[in-house]
């Protein structure tokens, strides 16, 4: 008998449990790392931006790799906010309102864009204009973007913090052991329960990212048909 099953009479069904969780923050965390990725690429080709790719730090612990993403989408957000004044130095202000107006159709909001996006870029194209529309004219950076920074930040403060990414290829008792090494054994009850809460934002949070930068590629291939 493992000596943590002295801690929980049911261990052998909460260390299934505990890989469980494991594995769904790893799922969340590297769409997350490949997301920003396909952001990063997609500003960097269509708006001129020198934005870095991120790797995911394997031999790193859960909040080093939360703070690697929150660190990007930073940047991220740094770059759309300088696009976001440009358009709103460059349009009248009456179009600009236009592009924040959700009721306004996706098809205006890009051709007001293209009217000054040459000026701005040094060169004109659909698919900066869709994608200065899709990121600026939208709530990905302040709803979508911020609710994920948000959620990482807490993740990374919590009692997951210190837990180490490479634990989660392990096996079932070595992940179990694992945790018991980073927190204490009268706190592993309230990290597993940690896990539960945070995931439940994590996925959340993850799966609305996940789609925007979606809709952004989808809409940027379509403009370059």
């Amino acid at each position: 008998m493992a000596q943590s099953d002295f801690l929980y009479p049911e261990n052998p069904r909460r260390r299934q449990e505990v890989s469980r969780l494991h594995q769904q923050l790893l799922d969340c965390l590297s769409d997350s790392f490949h997301a920003t990725n396909t952001l990063t690429e997609v500003l960097n080709m269509h708006l001129g931006c020198r934005l870095a790719s991120i790797e995911m730090k394997r031999d790193g612990t859960i909040k080093e790799n939360c703070d690697i993403i929150i660190q990007a989408m930073m940047e991220i957000q740094k770059e759309l906010q300088k696009v976001d004044e440009a358009l709103k130095d460059k349009l009248e202000p009456t179009l600009y309102r236009k592009l924040q107006d959700i009721k306004e159709r996706e098809t205006e909001k890009i051709a007001i864009v293209q009217k000054v996006i040459s000026v701005i870029l040094g060169e004109a194209t659909s698919a900066a204009s869709a994608v200065a529309v899709k990121l600026v004219g939208s709530n990905v950076t302040t709803g979508i973007i911020s609710k994920l920074v948000t959620v990482l930040a807490q993740i990374g403060a919590s009692l997951l913090g210190s837990i180490g990414v490479a634990v989660l290829g392990l096996g079932i008792d070595m992940i179990f052991r694992a945790i018991l090494g980073a927190v204490e054994k009268t706190q592993l009850q309230a990290a597993i329960k940690s896990y539960e809460k945070h995931l439940v934002e994590f996925k959340s949070a993850s799966e609305k990212y996940h789609h925007a930068i979606t809709e952004v590629t989808n809409t940027v291939k379509h403009q370059m048909k």
